[in-house]
């Protein structure tokens, strides 16, 4: 996607410094005829093209859609670390304004936001007759979804954000004030949706695979609206995407977080990476200037995939992931499991000590790795499946997916819960992601007792059983946001934004906390190397500071960087 030479790099580089200064006259007056330049670069489609494709690339990187996602991972239920790894001031809520990745994520974003100004800007007066039949239309409408795309990570990220509609050219255009996430909604997001939603079409051919589409634009429409709680019309646009059936899901869950069978029908939008392209180039490398060349890989393997095997595992599955994934029982009548013991599901998301098959292409009891407090390592996103270990320089070519159709099914059985309260609707499709998880349906669960199903979310390993709830609106919707997104969609960036939005961060915290001290306090005694999670040493203390520090204003969005704020006069004032 980062077909881009260093001419078009340095006109980016051009633009964003033009505004900084120059005192020598007679270098300013001084013309190079061959040099590139706004007033002779955007002309053809040719070069809008190209400038779409840079515009592309801000994607790949690593705070958008690599390794640095790391440090949101940790943040809810799903995961933990350890004290002496990176993402711990993520896990305990101690990050500040100035750490790592809330300013490289700022910072990426923004550039991706620039570089999709300047398509959308400067193809308003484009000739017309310089494109062949709709392309102008599906280039601005591909510059319009990336900058929605860009600006609704931005709001869900930090709580809002300075909105930059154009290519800024006076020092007052750089210094914006600070926008609410409703007005970068009205004034960015929804228009530019709608707009990519009417002009995008509902699929590429091979050679264009990974641009926007049609179903990519209106499930992230919904998205806006169902995190907005503007159910019937979130509601509304993800079932014309499920209608279309442009989507479906893999029969194979694993086809989603691994190199083989990219951009398969589930993959509504994914950002493309590549382990052959830029050999020798560290993955976490970006082409943030015309003097560096990006990487084209992914640093996110090496963070996720395991220590005794060339990578970091700064990322660990909290015990309440992992038991869940335990407990997502297999339905021994579904064929999607071939004869497995524990579902696709958890095979295909972590690594316990007692797993199935081969992991990193040994058996698990050749394996090292699970004492000290790990019961168990993450798989999705790793190469755990077809490598011997994580390869060198932090270089993946895992593809990351950020819409895909099991996530519109879900966002979809939500919408109609909370805007008609029907829980037997959102059951069918809720179903429709378990049943191809190869797992016991709620359905299944309710014929069997009388109309309930256990509340998978509740320790077994604590409380001793996992409680039957009868199915209404409240305890289908406590099952969609405490189980099935957290197990469905763990690791896919999905999971603070989803807790944040639901407001129950506090509520989740103090009970893994409780969780947590039991365990502790069992340890000797009931715990030490026992099913379910077979942990050996010592409890991981994931939640205790999490639950002590949490503040929803403080720590639901990140804080404006530092340097944001020390350089834009309209957050000093």
């Amino acid at each position: 996607m980062k077909s881009i030479n260093n001419n078009i790099l340095n006109l980016f580089l051009l633009a964003a410094l033009v505004f900084t200064g120059c005192s020598e006259a007679t270098f300013l007056d001084e013309q190079n005829p061959n040099a590139i330049t706004p007033d002779t670069f955007w002309k053809t489609e040719k070069q809008f093209t190209s400038a779409l494709s840079a515009a592309y690339s801000a994607l790949q990187f690593q705070s958008v859609s690599g390794g640095e996602l790391q440090y949101e991972f940790v943040l809810g239920d799903i995961a933990g670390t350890e004290s002496w790894y990176r993402p711990n001031a993520f896990r305990n809520l101690t990050f500040n304004d100035g750490i790592y990745h809330v300013t490289d994520k700022w910072n990426e974003l923004y550039i991706g936001i620039f570089r999709a100004n300047q398509v959308i800007e400067y193809i308003q007066t484009a000739e017309d007759s310089e494109f062949s039949d709709n392309s102008k239309a599906e280039i601005e409408a591909q510059a319009r979804f990336l900058r929605a795309f860009f600006y609704f990570q931005l709001a869900h990220t930090y709580g809002g954000g300075m909105i930059h509609d154009k290519v800024a050219s006076t020092d007052a255009e750089f210094s914006k004030p600070f926008s609410s996430i409703d007005d970068i909604n009205s004034t960015i997001i929804i228009p530019d949706l709608k707009f990519a939603k009417d002009n995008l079409p509902q699929t590429w051919n091979a050679k264009n695979q990974g641009r926007a589409t049609w179903g990519a634009a209106t499930s992230l429409l919904g998205k806006v609206y169902l995190y907005d709680e503007n159910w019937g019309e979130a509601a509304s646009l993800f079932k014309t995407v499920i209608d279309s059936q442009v989507y479906e899901l893999t029969r194979n869950i694993e086809d989603n977080f691994q190199h083989e069978n990219e951009f398969n029908k589930e993959s509504i939008f994914e950002v493309n990476y590549s382990f052959d392209i830029a050999p020798g180039v560290n993955g976490a490398v970006v082409d943030d200037s015309a003097f560096e060349s990006g990487a084209e890989s992914s640093a996110m393997a090496t963070a996720v995939g395991q220590l005794n095997f060339g990578a970091f595992n700064t990322v660990l599955p909290s015990y309440n992931l992992h038991e869940m994934l335990v407990y997502d029982e297999v339905d021994t009548e579904n064929p999607i499991n071939d004869d497995n013991i524990e579902s696709r599901r958890m095979n295909s998301t972590i690594a316990p000590s007692n797993g199935e098959g081969l992991y990193y292409q040994i058996p698990y009891t050749e394996a090292r790795g699970w004492g000290f407090g790990q019961s168990a390592y993450v798989k999705k996103h790793s190469n755990w499946y077809h490598l011997e270990a994580e390869p060198a320089q932090n270089r993946s070519g895992i593809n990351f997916r950020h819409i895909r159709y099991a996530d519109v099914l879900l966002m979809y059985a939500e919408a109609v819960l909370k805007d008609s309260n029907d829980y037997t609707t959102a059951i069918a499709y809720i179903d429709m992601v378990r049943s191809r998880a190869g797992v016991i349906t709620l359905q299944k669960y309710m014929d069997d007792n009388g109309g309930s199903f256990p509340q998978l979310h509740v320790s077994k390993q604590v409380h001793g059983d996992h409680p039957l709830v009868a199915a209404n609106p409240q305890t289908v919707l406590t099952h969609l946001q405490r189980v099935e997104r957290a197990i469905e969609l763990c690791f896919e960036g999905h999971r603070w934004k989803d807790l944040v939005r639901w407001g129950i961060a506090k509520e989740v915290f103090d009970e893994l906390h409780a969780d947590e001290v039991w365990r502790q306090t069992n340890f000797s005694t009931l715990v030490v190397g026992e099913a379910p999670l077979f942990i050996a040493e010592r409890i991981r203390p994931d939640f205790v500071k999490a639950a002590e520090n949490y503040s929803p204003t403080q720590h639901n969005y990140f804080p404006i960087p530092s340097g944001e704020v020390q350089t834009n006069d309209n957050l000093n004032n």
